[in-house]
């Protein structure tokens, strides 16, 4: 806005002072022209990425809702079973009864066979009750297969990583734990978890630390360990916790000698501590 006014200041100047040619306003017109193409192509860049952003967030509700709902089909299954087993109890031990008048059986041996009922009996409810309890243990990454049309991992990696560059970590972060979640075996869990930790950086070192540690942890082989450990070592610089610095740091030069962080980890060991 300011280099149109600018130019049309000048076009009043130069028309006011009589010394404008027609070639000199017609430059002055096409600099405007020109100006305001930029301007449009920079807001409809603007807008695609908004619209991206949008479409990422109403795919993530997507897959959750589908999710949800089929939680709520199997607990439905399993209700519906446990009501099977129960209805075929009852029948059994009115079998029971009907064995107990006709054969005329010891109480002794009918109880123990009521005895075993109650045994299986017990022993269905458990298994029935296992799907329900294994579906989401306590600190298990869930394993869900994606809903269909959802989009890939490297889409959601892609999308998240481009949000998290743009300065928006919170929805960067929500993208890559959708990627965790739907896709906990894909080749780019290694690079979620570790930008995961990224996103944390800045207002949770904790957090940060503890998603660097397990990209350390779980994929020592990955590049990503090397940038990890690095940035452990930095939060510990952070909380002056120079000696687990320079422990983290050693790691590096020592583990991966020949990756960009082990450059950076001597130069940090040859610092004076502070």
């Amino acid at each position: 806005m300011t280099t149109y006014r600018s130019l049309a200041a000048g076009v009043v100047l130069v028309a006011l002072g009589g010394c404008a040619s027609k070639g000199d306003l017609r430059r002055v017109e096409e600099q405007l022209v020109l100006q305001r193409q930029e301007t449009l192509r920079a807001d409809s860049a603007r807008a695609a990425d908004l619209a991206d952003l949008l479409g990422l967030q109403r795919r993530i509700m997507d897959s959750l809702d589908a999710t949800g709902r089929s939680v709520a089909g199997l607990s439905r299954q399993l209700q519906t079973l446990r009501g099977d087993v129960a209805n075929d109890l009852i029948s059994i031990q009115q079998q029971l009864v009907q064995v107990q008048a006709l054969t005329g059986q010891s109480q002794q041996r009918l109880t123990e066979l009521q005895t075993q009922l109650e045994a299986r009996s017990e022993q269905a409810a458990v298994t029935a009750q296992v799907p329900a309890d294994s579906a989401a243990p306590a600190g298990a990454p869930e394993v869900a297969a994606p809903a269909p049309g959802a989009p890939s991992a490297e889409q959601i990696y892609s999308a998240s990583l481009q949000q998290l560059r743009r300065g928006s970590p919170g929805t960067a972060r929500m993208g890559f734990r959708e990627l965790l979640r739907q896709y906990p075996r894909h080749e780019r869990v290694p690079d979620a978890t570790y930008f995961v930790g990224e996103t944390f950086a800045a207002e949770s070192p904790d957090s940060a630390a503890a998603y660097y540690q397990k990209v350390v942890a779980d994929f020592p082989q990955s590049p990503r360990a090397a940038s990890s450990l690095y940035k452990l070592g930095l939060l510990a610089e952070r909380k002056k916790d120079l000696e687990a610095a320079r422990g983290f740091f050693t790691r590096v030069v020592r583990d991966y000698p020949r990756s960009d962080e082990a450059a950076l980890a001597r130069d940090r060991l040859k610092t004076p501590a502070r």
